[in-house]
């Protein structure tokens, strides 16, 4: 990490670094929809970010994956019930899992969502196995990324914030 010679305080602290946190946060973002792991809808999801709601992505988001963990391991405990399967509540909460990931336009995991929902409804038990591990793979990959961009944009937001007199700052 770069640092100022005669601060000891990284750089982008002072404002150096806004210019390349912004390209770091474009080309994640670019690598998501890219991939597929995102769709527009996490576009419209920034757009009700503003000045009164400074932190209203993130809040969503964690909002999203609190419940989201939650649905993850009730899938998994129905799956892992020998003795019981039921095949309507696995619906329920895939349904619950596939709407949430649609509305903060989490595409991959809404993806993986309707093929396990079609294994569901198929009563394949391996095949639910199965798209269960996918998800969960699919999920930790997104909670990683986003966590990582919120973190890119947290870096970016106190640069902004921190204005020294005397130092030029690129914007």
């Amino acid at each position: 990490m770069l640092k100022g010679a005669k601060t000891g305080v990284p750089l982008w602290l002072l404002g150096f670094g806004a210019v390349r946190l912004r390209t770091d946060m474009n080309r994640l973002l670019s690598l998501l929809f890219h991939q597929g792991v995102l769709d527009e809808q996490f576009l419209q999801l920034q757009q009700l970010q503003d000045q009164s709601s400074p932190n209203f992505v993130s809040e969503v988001i964690t909002i999203y994956f609190h419940e989201s963990e939650k649905q993850l391991r009730n899938l998994r405990h129905l799956l892992l019930d020998r003795e019981m399967w039921d095949y309507v509540k696995l619906g329920i909460h895939l349904n619950q899992l596939m709407g949430s990931s649609s509305s903060i336009g989490a595409k991959r995991v809404r993806n993986i969502c309707a093929a396990f929902r079609g294994a569901v409804e198929q009563n394949n038990r391996s095949a639910c196995m199965r798209a269960l591990e996918v998800l969960e793979h699919e999920y930790c990959y997104l909670k990683n990324k986003l966590h990582e961009l919120f973190q890119i944009e947290q870096q970016r937001v106190l640069g902004d914030a921190v204005r020294y007199p005397g130092v030029v700052h690129q914007q």
